[in-house]
């Protein structure tokens, strides 16, 4: 199961059979997740002893204790329940269970890396009030930032005073984006600094687990998909002194935690 900001998806299967993938919608307060997976076991009059596993694979989630928490609150939902983060699902998915580095940028951002025998590290991800470079919001704001200096406040203090302020600032990435493919100097400025921002944490997560090159590379996530500010991230992370070998994500994270359930389950 991926657990997305609103959103969950539940895939299920018996053996090596898909039978079942759900999407319904989530609240934020993973308090709230445990209630809702019991609501849902009731309507498909599924029984925890009868679910061999269950993985979670969580935004908000990272140190072992966040997740032995969140696995507290689900007991009885299966015999054997595993809780990770979002960022570790995607990285499975996308690359696999060998040594490598997902590159994230949504509305959020963060790398992660793992080295193939158990050890993760991550760079970046610490939320759009002190990090998320290279981000959707990251760049929405670096935008209103130019606007400000443009003199343009009345565009700004519309984008800021909203209730929804990071989700709207996050939606002017595609906007700075082909501005900056059409050749606008401050945007193509504030995406090359996300370039350089992101590729940083590329080269320090890689470091930290000391991967051998070349380094598996993937990405995941909205802003990433703008195949222009992907080129530039590929050039960014050679220009940052690693040699990588970049691949299209194989599998999506939900995939990852339904391959992990059916380890657990055996």
């Amino acid at each position: 199961m991926d657990v997305g900001a609103t959103w969950i998806r539940i895939a299920a299967s018996i053996g090596e059979r898909r039978v079942t993938t759900t999407v319904v919608r989530a609240d934020r307060d993973l308090r709230r997740l445990a209630p809702l997976l019991r609501a849902i076991w009731r309507r498909r009059s599924w029984r925890g002893r009868d679910v061999a596993a269950l993985v979670v694979a969580s935004r908000a989630l990272w140190t072992p204790r966040e997740r032995r928490a969140l696995a507290l609150t689900l007991r009885g939902l299966a015999w054997r329940v595993e809780v990770i983060s979002d960022a570790q699902a995607a990285l499975l998915g996308a690359i696999g269970e060998g040594p490598g580095v997902l590159v994230l940028a949504g509305t959020g951002s963060i790398v992660v890396a793992h080295d193939g025998r158990g050890r993760w590290t991550r760079a970046g991800g610490l939320g759009p009030l002190v990090g998320d470079e290279g981000s959707g919001f990251w760049l929405g704001r670096e935008w209103l930032r130019t606007l400000g200096r443009r003199g343009d406040l009345r565009a700004v203090l519309r984008f800021v005073h909203a209730p929804d302020a990071v989700a709207r600032i996050a939606a002017l990435a595609p906007r700075v984006l082909g501005r900056a493919r059409r050749g606008d100097r401050p945007a193509r400025a504030i995406a090359r600094e996300g370039q350089a921002q992101l590729a940083a944490y590329v080269r320090d997560a890689a470091r930290a687990l000391a991967l051998q090159a070349p380094v598996h590379l993937s990405w995941a996530g909205s802003v990433l998909e703008d195949r222009w500010f992907r080129s530039g991230l590929i050039r960014a992370v050679a220009r940052a002194g690693v040699r990588a070998r970049w691949r299209p994500p194989a599998a999506p994270p939900v995939a990852a935690a339904l391959r992990l359930a059916a380890r657990l389950a055996r």
